[in-house]
């Protein structure tokens, strides 16, 4: 059976007329594969079902969040009964104590947190702090880590480790791009470059400890040790990107995992369930510098908003009161990469498959994949026809080489076969 999607390229089409590009993220519009994008109409475990009538695989979770499928009961629930109380305040509420308290109960290396609207509101939040925190102006980031489109991450790599960055985006100023130094994922000779060539100037470093933004991309041993002990000697701020990895990874998130120590964490949409949301934590003393309290300033209307704060709380219960749902998703995730090593291993095409708990990432390339030089060494063609080849038979990977999959507990191993089976069955076409 093959699966067609004219009903979304209709609805691709109309909405191109009211909606920049057709779309309100810009990897929807599948620009990376090219055709259309797949039309949601509704979700529910495992599954995504579309406007075309299809039933199909998931697997990007809303890019991370859905941890235990879609439409999970207690979150749903929660989220109605709150709707029914209004849905938004822009005062104070109990359940907004309630979830700081059990995220600040369930990630090591934090006393308080912060409530915002987004990944990105969370990581230009922390960076700001960061900054205020220390007196200090730069940040180093690394090539291929996303943090959202804040206009200090949205810069591109210079000519070595030590030069300046240069704006990726119009819009993104030269001033913005010069306290941005850029380095490599896993190459801690650049970064100890870096904060040897800016001495006393350095605010923070700010990384995704998995990263999800060039595919799975996993820190080599003694990579994040050596960042930390960078920060510690030079008095900069070690800042987390958790949105994809915070509480999915594990109760801790990479913190956990890796057994490094941050001095800020980022989260994003699961502490709200999926809903709209971000935070930020970190240790008093830092949080210490944040308005009320400090001069750093960050307000938001909808912060901690009621929707999302009921959902949040509610997804993290769970996940505290069940911690074998992580070892159920590594477990599964580790079947699906068997599976497909195998399917390429057969087919004699060349692959390399990156997996960190249940962030998988398959890379049509010979060589390993540890930074975004070397993911962008993949053959682009053939991922095209490998999603492409998937969707056509129900399966839905993220539509792009650069983006982690990420698998949600819903998933059966019968729905893992379907997926090998028919990742053989498109390879066997090439």
């Amino acid at each position: 059976m093959s699966f067609t999607y004219q009903r979304s390229s209709a609805l691709f089409n109309e909405a191109k007329q009211y909606i920049p590009g057709g779309v309100n993220s810009p990897v929807r519009a599948f620009n990376a594969v090219g055709g259309d994008p797949v039309y949601v109409k509704s979700a529910k475990g495992a599954y995504l079902h579309t406007e075309d009538g299809h039933q199909i695989i998931d697997f990007i979770a809303s890019w991370g969040p859905m941890i235990l499928g879609h439409a999970f009961e207690p979150v749903t629930q929660a989220v109605v009964a709150a709707a029914k109380n209004g849905t938004s305040y822009g005062m104070p509420t109990e359940l907004e104590t309630k979830i700081a308290a059990l995220a600040v109960s369930m990630a090591p290396n934090i006393d308080q947190i912060r409530m915002v609207n987004s990944g990105t509101e969370a990581c230009m939040s922390a960076v700001r702090l960061a900054r205020g925190f220390t007196g200090r102006d730069k940040i180093i980031k690394f090539a291929g880590c996303y943090h959202g489109h804040s206009d200090s991450f949205l810069i591109q790599a210079g000519s070595g480790a030590v030069t300046f960055g240069s704006p990726n985006s119009p819009g993104v100023t030269q001033g913005t791009a010069r306290d941005t130094l850029l380095a490599d994922y896993n190459n801690l000779g650049q970064v100890q470059e870096i904060f040897e060539q800016n001495k006393d100037q350095i605010a923070c470093v700010i990384i995704e400890p998995i990263a999800g933004n060039m595919g799975c991309i996993v820190p080599q041993k003694g990579f994040l040790e050596g960042i930390r002990e960078l920060c510690d000697q030079h008095g900069a701020l070690f800042i987390f990107d958790e949105v994809m990895t915070g509480f999915r990874l594990a109760a801790g998130g990479a913190q956990e995992t890796t057994g490094v120590s941050a001095d800020i964490v980022t989260y994003g949409k699961v502490i709200g369930g999926g809903l709209p949301v971000g935070a930020f934590a970190a240790r008093q003393e830092i949080m210490n510098h944040l308005a009320p309290l400090g001069p750093v300033y960050q307000a938001g209307t909808l912060s901690g908003n009621p929707l999302a704060m009921s959902a949040g709380l509610a997804m993290l219960d769970h996940l505290n009161k069940h911690p074998e749902v992580f070892e159920s998703l590594k477990a599964k995730t580790e079947h699906l990469h068997k599976g497909l090593a195998d399917v390429l291993s057969e087919k004699g095409i060349d692959h390399q498959i990156n997996r960190y708990g249940s962030m998988i990432s398959v890379h049509f390339t010979d060589t390993p994949v540890t930074d975004f030089a070397s993911a962008a060494k993949g053959n682009n063609q053939w991922f095209k026809k490998f999603f492409h080849g998937l969707l056509e038979r129900g399966i839905y990977l993220p539509p792009s080489a650069f983006e982690s999959y990420f698998l949600n507990d819903a998933l059966t191993y019968a729905d893992l076969d379907k997926t090998i089976q028919a990742s053989r069955e498109v390879v066997r076409t090439w």
